[in-house]
Order: C-alpha cells, then structure tokens, then sequence
C-alpha cells in the first residue's frame, strides 16, 4: 500500500469575500499548494473537492467548478465529497484512499465555501440540514440553537461553565491575532467574552456571540502524493481515523461526545502515541461548548471536568498542549468545505517550522480534529513531518 505525504498547501484569508468568486477561491488556494508541492497541474491525476453549498450558491456540480477556474486540469478525473461540516476531511480520505490503492499518485484536494451569500436566517437554515431535521430542523438559532441546548444540559448536569466558555474564546481569538488567514484577527480578552453586552448579546442556551464560530468564505487546498518531496518538507499520517455516531441527539448523551472519544482512542492507539507526545492540536470549536467536549473526548479531562483544562491553562499557546494555535474556527472562521481542509493546513505549517508568528516551539507531532454535525462525523488525523 503506497504511504501519502502531503507536499504542498495553499490557503486563503477566510472572512466575508464580497467580490471573490467560486473560480477565485479555487484558483487562490490551488496554485499555491501545486507550485509549493514543485509540480505543475499537469501532474495532478485527480481531484477531490469539498463544499457542503446546501442552497448558499445556485451552482452545485461542484467538482466540475476546478477545470473552470483552471482549464489546464479540464480531463482530469474530479470528485465532490459532502459530510457536513467534516466535508474537507471527508475529500481528504477520499484522496488517501486513492493514493494508498495506487489508483493514482498525486492528488489535489480543494475545499472551500462562499456562505456570505445569503442573509443571517437562512444561513441559519442551511446549516440546519446538517441535523436531524426531523427533530431539530426548527431550532430557533439554528445549529447555535442546537449547541445552546447541548450546553444547556452540561451546565444542569455539572454547573455553570460559563468562565470556561470565555477562557476558551478568548484563548482562541488572542490566537487568532497571529494568523494572518483569520476572519478576525482581534483579541476579544476574557471580560469581554465571559459577559453579554451589546455587542456580544446572547445568542443561544448559555452561549453567546463571542461562543460562535463566524459565518465565512475561503477556501484551503492541499496536495497529497505518494511520493515525499524532495526539496522541501513533506509531511504523513501516522494514524488517520473516521468514526461516526447517530444522528439525532435524542438517540444519545449530548454532553459527551462518544463517536469523537473513540475516534481519538482509535488514532492515538494506530499511531502508537498518546496525547503526551503531541505537540498541538487543531481541533472542531465551532461553539467554545464543542472544544470543552472535545478536551473530554481527546482524553484530557474525564468527562465533566473538561473546565479544569483551560482554567490550567493546559491547551494555551505556552501549555503543554496548544489547542488551536490558529485561532480555530472560533477567530480563523467556518467555510463549511474548507473547514477540515485549514485545519489539515495549520497542522502541516507548524510541522515544517513556518507558522510565522502562530508557531509553536519544536513541534513534532500535531492532530486535527474535525467533526461533522454534533460529532456524527468524527475524523482524527495524526500527522508528523519527515
């Protein structure tokens, strides 16, 4: 089975595009990630898009939009992938799944979104389709509505987290200002984001504006080979894992996410680690609740007690364990299809040393994790640098 390695990347700034097209962002992250991967688009031998669109744009066929914006790839074979908002992950297995069965040997894998488009409510109700709609399609809030209630039901069970919800804001906004791909790259400080305000109203349950992640367009690219590159940093999986839940939370305990537990336990046992030897993790906070729940479901905290973590400032940029080094998707912003794709991105910049200012010290071993839905789609990746 031949061994992937990603030897190229490009990204877009990520916030509110007006005047970018679908083409742009395709283009804008694709060039890069080929020139950096020192191969020309003649070299790649498929394609593996990631969008969720879901009524943002009027175009869909969207795998068809990459010989559009780059005529030179107009034969080549091109695939869309959708698993909600783990769709850039779900292109990106996609991919090693056709490297590793020596179909092909040099992927291109883009996910992006442009979800500006549309008014506040009905992105709202966009995102509403990656939930049970049967049961939760009429949240009020949309899927703030549905991690409000999952917060809601922490906070009875084991109190008030509020402080941890703001701690873990402002962690990842004062981040953010050191990632110049970030929607807003502005430090918020914990004041701000531990109490409501005019400009940081409730939104939903416990959580807050300052809880959510942004509405965004970008895009992210990545290219993977079966050969490393030779002329720079290539980097691999040691591990790369998909498990995934129900659907619906009624068919489950909402305040622990079992399916991102075992994917975890999964990854880390398939690349012979633990959490100890990792060196950062970009993971899922579309609300600041998911990122407490994910501390719990990486195994850093048992679970109801995922607050001592960032109170200990155990996941801070000088702790033990950075999480979301990039400001997450709390200030680096949420494009749906991009999402797992940036965070695949900002794990493979700090392993080859150029994070710029986002750097941690000495990395030698980082994770990505990405989820679709309230962790129905589980994906860990454990990556390291040759």
């Amino acid at each position: 089975m031949n061994v992937p390695y990603i030897v190229g990347w490009g990204h877009t700034p990520f916030g509110k595009l007006d005047s970018v097209t679908t083409q742009d962002l395709i283009r804008q992250s694709a060039l890069p990630a080929v020139s950096r991967a020192g191969m020309d688009l003649a070299d790649i031998e498929g394609i593996f898009v990631g969008t969720f669109n879901g009524g943002f744009l009027p175009q869909d066929f969207s795998a068809s939009m990459v010989a559009v914006a780059m005529p030179e790839l107009r034969h080549v074979p091109a695939l869309r992938c959708e698993n909600a908002c783990a769709t850039g992950s779900a292109a990106i297995w996609a991919a090693l799944d056709a490297i590793e069965a020596g179909r092909i040997r040099n992927a291109l894998v883009v996910g992006f979104e442009r979800m500006t488009t549309q008014p506040g409510p009905k992105v709202g109700e966009i995102l509403l389709k990656c939930s049970y709609v049967e049961e939760e399609g009429g949240k009020e809030g949309g899927f703030a509505g549905i991690f409000g209630e999952i917060a809601t039901q922490y906070f009875k069970r084991f109190g008030d987290q509020s402080d941890a919800l703001a701690r873990i804001a402002a962690k990842n906004h004062l981040n953010g200002t050191r990632n110049p791909y970030a929607h807003m790259r502005r430090d918020l400080g914990f004041d701000f984001c531990r109490q409501p305000s005019d400009k940081n109203p409730m939104v939903a349950g416990p959580l807050k504006r300052s809880d959510c992640s942004l509405v965004s367009d970008g895009a992210a690219a990545l290219v993977i080979s079966s050969e490393p590159n030779s002329g720079s940093v290539s980097v691999r999986w040691l591990s790369r894992t998909q498990v995934n839940d129900y659907l619906p939370l009624s068919m489950r305990d909402p305040t622990r996410f079992l399916g991102a537990e075992k994917a975890w336990r999964m990854g880390l046992e398939s690349a012979g680690i633990t959490l100890k030897n990792l060196s950062f993790v970009e993971t899922h906070d579309c609300f600041t609740i998911a990122e407490l729940l994910e501390y719990e479901a990486m195994g850093l905290a048992p679970h109801g007690q995922g607050a001592r973590v960032v109170h200990e400032g155990l996941t801070a940029m000088d702790g033990p364990l950075p999480v979301n080094p990039s400001g997450g998707l709390k200030s680096r912003g949420h494009p749906i299809g991009a999402t797992g794709v940036s965070g695949h991105v900002m794990a493979v910049m700090q392993l080859a040393n150029e994070a710029g200012d986002m750097q941690v010290k000495n990395p030698d071993i980082g994770a990505v994790f990405n989820m679709g839905g309230a962790a129905v789609a589980n994906y860990v990746s454990i990556l390291e640098a040759i």
